[in-house]
């Protein structure tokens, strides 16, 4: 099973009617991170006249906050921790200051403003899909490095690491749910001359073509 989280936390601006609507966004692992962050930005944006937030951490996001910080019941926090839930990411705050630019927006226009602000500070975050796997050392001969390669690709599986001396050693990050096939193929392309070491069961994510291990 695959979770998405953040990997790397961003923030965005959007202006409605003279208002602006800063969102930042951070991972936490911890209802106390999330707060200490929160604290950060209202530290750092005192002047604004509101600072909204939402959070969801846990599996299944057991624990979920927000807050409209002033502004009429159910226009922000609530509609901000909506589109955590609906994008489906893991273990993160958001926190969205507005700076009141005279005009009121109306129930309805409040809503769309602290949602568009989430989306734009999602958008210039890093989300990756984490999933479980475990790492997999490939021993054989240059015979059967080149079929072995193109099973790797056609299975879109990562390549950790190859080294070349008298054989060549890759070793791979597997999927789980590719650990039993990805093994039949290689050893009925390489004719059973591929060696296999099994190592541990990971978590990991793919980012920016590397395999980063949690």
């Amino acid at each position: 099973m695959s979770v998405k989280i953040l990997y790397q936390g961003g923030s965005g601006e959007i202006v409605e009617k003279k208002s602006r609507f800063i969102a930042n966004i951070e991972k936490i692992h911890s209802e106390e991170e999330a707060l200490a962050f929160i604290g950060k930005m209202k530290k750092q944006y005192w002047d604004a006249r509101h600072n909204c937030y939402a959070y969801v951490a846990g599996e299944n996001h057991s624990l979920q906050r927000c807050s409209d910080d002033g502004e009429p019941s159910g226009t922000a926090g609530r509609p901000m921790l909506e589109v955590l839930l609906r994008e489906d990411i893991h273990d993160l705050v958001v926190v969205v200051t507005r700076y009141f630019g005279g005009t009121l927006l109306g129930t309805g226009g409040l809503v769309r403003a602290y949602q568009k602000a989430v989306q734009e500070g999602l958008g210039n975050s890093v989300i990756i899909e984490k999933t479980q796997g475990r790492i997999l050392k490939i021993d054989t001969d240059y015979n059967g490095i080149g079929k072995i390669q193109y099973i790797l690709a056609q299975q879109q599986i990562t390549a950790m690491d190859t080294v070349y001396t008298d054989k060549v050693m890759t070793q791979v990050m597997v999927p789980m749910e590719k650990w039993e096939i990805l093994q039949k193929e290689i050893t009925e392309s390489t004719s059973g001359t591929a060696c296999f070491q099994p190592g541990k069961n990971v978590d990991f994510a793919i980012v920016d073509g590397e395999v980063k291990i949690f």
